[in-house]
């Protein structure tokens, strides 16, 4: 039987800080007003990455987190950023003005799924599927399903829709489809240097886009994520059992809401396990990523990376709602709890 963690991070003071050198924000002012739902990211030298609170590296899906280190210095120039993740009713606009189809509602192509049976070749995207029971947390398949007829539209399946969600994140978003909306916006997504120096909203070296407390005060929610036991029980201390529509917690120092929990983000950069260590030798300047993915433990998918974490994360499995931790994802594929922002550059 799996025994219940506990419900938030160690005390910070347990924390290595001194890889962290303090963030110096660029002085350039916002280039004019705000375009529409967006907010100033000053840019400026910080530093990248993240280490983990102590203990937490026991819980099993934190071993991910030596992609995160070494902490190096980056520097990034200012662009405007999105204050939320898109939403379904911004979405729902591009739709309309484009006739867009997303990856999850198109028929899969036989020709990218060699040997697999026709009858397979469906519509359809993945979507958490909390067992009834508690179960190890060795294997991810045991909440995972691919869903027929799971899409934007239809976030848990067929039978389930989006009316009344007008300002719940867009999910089952696949790269093509981020890079479309972007796009049509005139927009573009961020890169994983800007994203992370955004995140942390002008703070140096802290655990989480607000500071090292995961409940401010010790008893005020910040961010949605799971409570309970992962993954069978979303206890919803938070007041959300699973996805919340955005901006429902305080934003951070630069007003962006949501860059913890909620939603994971795609970034525009190719995932590699080992890029931090390519970087650390000098300040890096607009760092784009690298110039192709490679995930040992998949080397033939091709991978784009995520920030943010997402209303599953937990201490007991994932903890990746902490501001310099990174996720990852086959570009073809979305879920439930996958969704994006964009920026727009000077």
């Amino acid at each position: 039987m799996l025994t219940t963690m506990r419900s938030r991070p160690p005390a910070p003071e347990a924390r290595p800080s001194t890889q962290f050198l303090p963030t110096v924000e660029n002085s350039i002012k916002p280039p004019g007003p705000a375009p529409d739902g967006m907010v100033w990211i000053p840019g400026g030298e910080f530093s990248m990455g993240a280490q983990n609170p102590h203990d937490l590296h026991d819980a099993v899906g934190m071993q991910a987190t030596t992609d995160s280190r070494p902490v190096h210095r980056v520097v990034v120039d200012g662009f405007w950023m999105d204050e939320t993740e898109v939403t379904n009713e911004q979405f729902a606009r591009f739709v309309k003005a484009t006739g867009y189809v997303t990856v999850a509602e198109q028929t899969p192509r036989a020709e990218d799924f060699p040997g697999a049976p026709p009858e397979s070749l469906v519509p359809g995207s993945v979507v958490f599927a909390p067992p009834d029971h508690a179960v190890p947390l060795t294997n991810a398949y045991e909440w995972w399903a691919e869903v027929t007829g799971a899409s934007w539209r239809h976030p848990l399946g067929p039978e389930s829709s989006i009316d009344g969600k007008e300002r719940f994140p867009v999910v089952h978003i696949a790269y093509a489809d981020a890079l479309a909306y972007a796009q049509w916006a005139g927009k573009r997504l961020p890169t994983e240097a800007e994203w992370e120096f955004a995140a942390r909203g002008g703070l140096t070296g802290k655990l989480f886009p607000w500071g090292d407390d995961f409940m401010e005060g010790g008893s005020q929610w910040m961010a949605n994520t799971h409570q309970g036991h992962f993954p069978d029980h979303d206890a919803g201390e938070d007041q959300f059992t699973g996805i919340a529509p955005v901006a429902q917690f305080r934003p951070n120092g630069y007003g962006l809401y949501d860059v913890a929990g909620n939603v994971w983000e795609w970034v525009s950069d190719w995932y590699r396990p080992d890029y931090y260590t390519q970087l650390a030798a000098t300040v890096a300047r607009n760092p784009g990523g690298p110039a192709a993915s490679f995930d040992p433990s998949e080397p033939g998918v091709q991978k784009r990376v995520h920030r943010g974490g997402s209303f599953l994360c937990t201490d007991q499995y994932c903890s990746r709602y902490m501001v310099g931790t990174r996720g990852k994802g086959d570009v073809g594929t979305g879920t439930n709890h996958l969704g994006f922002r964009c920026v727009k550059a000077l």
